[in-house]
């Protein structure tokens, strides 16, 4: 298993102004990597990209994102659960700024890149959103930068959202070999849960398993500002509990050509076959690129 504690929870890896730093050094391995910024009202927090090339992606709130002597603003949303949202591409060797009038918080994909891409800002509305899965084992995955709707050197991010009381990330799955039917990339698991009626704290839960040679063993429970690291292995299932949706922001990066190519586990891929004919939940799509009333 990895010397690095695959399971990171909020703010266990605080920076300032960073609330969550995941990168290749602590993570103990070679190109992926995720900020959280959480700004209050009327702050900003100015930084360099240094290696890597990064995204600007609002968690709740908007924000103003300066790259350089360029500017471009985030409308955002009001969390995870109620809007697909825009977004921000900002390059490798880079100063940014990002500024929040409201405050807000905002997630930064990275990955250890070579090639400088410009500075420029993605649509909402320019997000594919796909319905992945059927039954309890249906989700919404907004492919906002993958390698088929948005260009970048080695980053490949993605949100998905569960419906509570389903499995996501299911059949289990991996890509930490290049070859034929698979490529190579280390993975985030970046989570939030949607909110109790009753202002209590949800959860879910996120499986990693390995192979006989390269072992890992993970079952842990998840909170809002959680993090999961994927070095290999199988993973799967996301689960959601009944009654809290789940959200969670995957970031990829790896050494080969940027594809997602992923290898269902033997045991397990047989369950796609059971899908056929069966409906997708009819709680889903969770979000648009509208806004959507709730909390």
């Amino acid at each position: 298993m990895s010397r690095v504690n695959p399971v990171m929870r909020r703010g266990s890896t605080a920076d300032k102004p960073f609330d969550t730093v995941v990168t290749p050094e602590n993570a103990g391995w070679r190109f992926s990597g995720l900020r959280v910024l959480d700004l209050p009202i009327g702050a900003r927090a100015r930084f360099r990209t240094g290696e890597d090339e990064m995204l600007v992606l609002p968690l709740a709130g908007g924000c103003d994102v300066t790259c350089d002597d360029e500017r471009v603003t985030l409308t955002g949303r009001r969390s995870v659960f109620s809007r697909v949202t825009d977004f921000a591409y900002v390059p490798r060797e880079s100063w940014v700024t990002v500024r929040a009038p409201n405050g807000g918080r905002f997630a930064l994909p990275a990955a250890r890149a070579e090639r400088r891409f410009p500075f420029r800002y993605g649509a909402a509305e320019d997000v594919p959103v796909e319905l992945r899965g059927a039954g309890q084992a249906s989700r919404q995955v907004n492919n906002f930068c993958t390698p088929e709707s948005f260009d970048a050197d080695r980053l490949i991010a993605c949100e998905v959202l569960t419906p509570g009381g389903n499995w996501s990330s299911y059949p289990p799955h991996k890509h930490d070999e290049a070859g034929d039917g698979e490529s190579s990339l280390e993975e985030i698991y970046y989570f939030e849960v949607s909110p109790s009626p009753a202002g209590g704290a949800g959860s879910g839960y996120q499986r990693v398993y390995g192979h006989p040679d390269r072992p890992i063993d993970v079952c842990a429970e998840v909170r809002s500002g959680d993090v999961v690291l994927i070095p290999y292995g199988w993973h799967g299932p996301s689960m959601a509990a009944p009654g809290y949706d789940l959200y969670y922001l995957n970031v990829m990066a790896g050494p080969g050509a940027r594809e997602w190519i992923v290898r269902d586990d033997p045991a397990h891929g047989w369950v796609r076959a059971s899908w056929a004919g069966m409906p997708v939940d009819e709680r889903l799509p969770l979000t648009s690129s509208k806004e959507r009333t709730r909390p």
